[in-house]
Order: C-alpha cells, then sequence, then structure tokens
C-alpha cells in the first residue's frame, strides 16, 4: 500500500435542500463518479490532484446554484483517523476491481470474445485508471491482462456502410449540443460530404436518400440513456476510444443525468451555447462547432489510451442550466 502524503485529500462537505429531488442523485453520482468515499453523512474524502479539484469546485457551484450548501477543504488525517486508515478505503476496493478486469480478460482469452464485451473491459479499466491516484499496484496486472486479450483478438474495425454515403441527413432545426456534435460525427467518419437538412420537428415527411438523426422516428437516435452521438459513435467507430471520451462529455451536457462526470462538460456546454447565442443559422453552427468538436478529439488522441476519464458508473454532468436543455 502506498502511504498518502500530508495534505493529500480533498473533503468534500455538503448539506442538500429537499427539493429539487434530482440533485440528491446528480450530486451522488458525480461523487461516485470522481472515486470518493463516504466518512460520515454528508462528507466525502478523495485523494487531492488538480483534476479532482476542478470538478469538485464545479461541484460545489452546482450544489449553491440549487439552493443548498457544499464546502471543499485540502486535509491531511491527524486524529481519529490516519491518512494510511483512508488510503485503505481506496486501495481495498480499488484492487479489488483491478483484480476482477484481469480476471476477466484472461478469461476470455482464446475465445471469439464479442467485441463489445472487450470495449466493455476497455472503460471499464479506464474509468479506474482515471479515479486512481495512489497507485494501487494490482492496475500493472490488469493493463497487462486487457493488452493479451486485445493481442489475441481478431481486428474489429467497422467500416461505415456504402448505402450511407451520399445522402442527405435531416435533423431538427435549432441544432444544439447532440446535433451539432452528431453532424461532426457523420462529417468524419461517415461521409466527408454529408448534406444537411433542417426541418420543423412534427412537419417533415422522409424522402428517399435521407437519413434521420436525433428526431422522432429517425434511424440514429437516443437509445436508452445514450444520446445520439454515442449512437452514432457505437455504429461508426466502436473502438475509438478518444471518440468515447468525447462522447461522454457530449452525454453530460445533452442529457444532464450526471452519468460520466465529466469536468470539462460545464465549459464545453459553454462554449456550445455561445456559438447557439451568437448565430440562428444552423449550416453556420455547424460550421463553427466542427472546430470545436475536432480540437477536442485532437486533444484525447495525444493522450494514453487508457488514461482518459472515462467514468461509467455515474458522475454528475456539469452542465445543469436553467435554459433550454440541448439535443
Amino acid at each position: 500500500m502506498v502511504a498518502a502524503k500530508p495534505s493529500s485529500w480533498l473533503l468534500f462537505i455538503h448539506q442538500l435542500p429537499q427539493k429539487p429531488d434530482y440533485l440528491r442523485v446528480k450530486v451522488a453520482r458525480r461523487l461516485h463518479a470522481l472515486g470518493a468515499r463516504p466518512i460520515k453523512n454528508s462528507v466525502y474524502v478523495l485523494p487531492h490532484s488538480d483534476s479532482a479539484t476542478m470538478a469538485l469546485e464545479l461541484l460545489v457551484k452546482d450544489v449553491a446554484r440549487e439552493g443548498g450548501e457544499a464546502s471543499l477543504c485540502q486535509a491531511r488525517f491527524v486524529a481519529g483517523r490516519s491518512d494510511e486508515d483512508v488510503a485503505a478505503l481506496f486501495f481495498k476496493a480499488w484492487e479489488a476491481e483491478y483484480v476482477a478486469i484481469a480476471k476477466a480478460a484472461e478469461k476470455l482469452r482464446g475465445r471469439a470474445a464479442p467485441a463489445r464485451t472487450v470495449r466493455a473491459l476497455e472503460a471499464r479499466l479506464a474509468r479506474l485508471t482515471a479515479v486512481d491516484r495512489l497507485g494501487v499496484g494490482a492496475r500493472a496486472g490488469a493493463e497487462a491482462a486487457l493488452e493479451r486479450l486485445k493481442t489475441a483478438a481478431p481486428e474489429r474495425r467497422a467500416a461505415p456502410a456504402p448505402s450511407y454515403r451520399g445522402r442527405t441527413w435531416v435533423t431538427r432545426r435549432g441544432v444544439l449540443i447532440d446535433r451539432m456534435a452528431s453532424a461532426w460525427l457523420i462529417r468524419r467518419f461517415v461521409d466527408k460530404q454529408a448534406r444537411f437538412q433542417f426541418v420543423v420537428a412534427g412537419q417533415h415527411e422522409p424522402a428517399a436518400g435521407e437519413i434521420r438523426f436525433d428526431m422522432a422516428g429517425g434511424e440514429f437516435t437516443h437509445e436508452g440513456d445514450r444520446c445520439t452521438f454515442e449512437v452514432l459513435g457505437e455504429r461508426f467507430a466502436p473502438d475509438d476510444l478518444s471518440l468515447r471520451q468525447l462522447a461522454e462529455i457530449v452525454h453530460d451536457i445533452d442529457l444532464a443525468d450526471g452519468k460520466f462526470g465529466r469536468a470539462e462538460a460545464e465549459g464545453i456546454g459553454r462554449a456550445i451555447f455561445g456559438i447557439a447565442q451568437s448565430t440562428a443559422d444552423d449550416r453556420l453552427r455547424l460550421e463553427k462547432s466542427a472546430a470545436l468538436f475536432e480540437s477536442l478529439y485532437a486533444s484525447f488522441e495525444k493522450r494514453p489510451a487508457l488514461g482518459g476519464a472515462l467514468a461509467r458508473p455515474a458522475g454528475t454532468s456539469s452542465r445543469e442550466r436553467t435554459k433550454e436543455k440541448p439535443r
């Protein structure tokens, strides 16, 4: 076990109002996604890091915005609990999860493991490495087991079907986050020459050669708890970890359900709303937002493949606002 250093803990202390009901769920999910552990009612602890500090500062603001109270402290345990005692809360759970991932990967070796199952293990490991800031030794074994599994697995590439090229992609007018991001993905991974048409919801009859997205009855739209961007990514680039990280940000901004708890979501969301406020022209919105999404995607490509903050179990998106929810 790695001993915690002095002043290496963040304490998130909060008190929530009775209403709105979703706030309690939102806070719990975001804390879980960050890997925080409860040490007392409404007091959570997390190893100190710049990214954790930023994420918890955003959560403090979100709680205050909803009428609650929250504080963030940097602390060292000197009595009652020791730093080592607190570190043990994290080590035990994280070590068990790393071992479970390694066993699952080894069990799948030598089989025709479904690509979706392998990707799920990749995401599971990435979520854990994103919150493991104490250097749990079992991490190396899990990473090695997953690499062996990926090496043994057949090459998995999802090429866009020819039928999706040369088509007109139809969506609702007034594009915002999910539709902006989806249009970028379509031109980036499906058809560089894709044409877009913007229609009034409920007043469009699909014509031959059209593909509808992010709209009722569309060929590509929300499925379960996944936004349209996630559905498109799973269809056309399922093995792209950089795209998956971008999808988590889009999800957190678009659905505001606290699923991934991406710290970048609030800033990116503000940029998207800024684009929307600067012009009502949907084609211009797509053009401006495409540059933003391309830059974000490139930034993830420069990072280690499994080092992104893929926070699946829960977390809270940093983009709850009083304005219309983007779709």
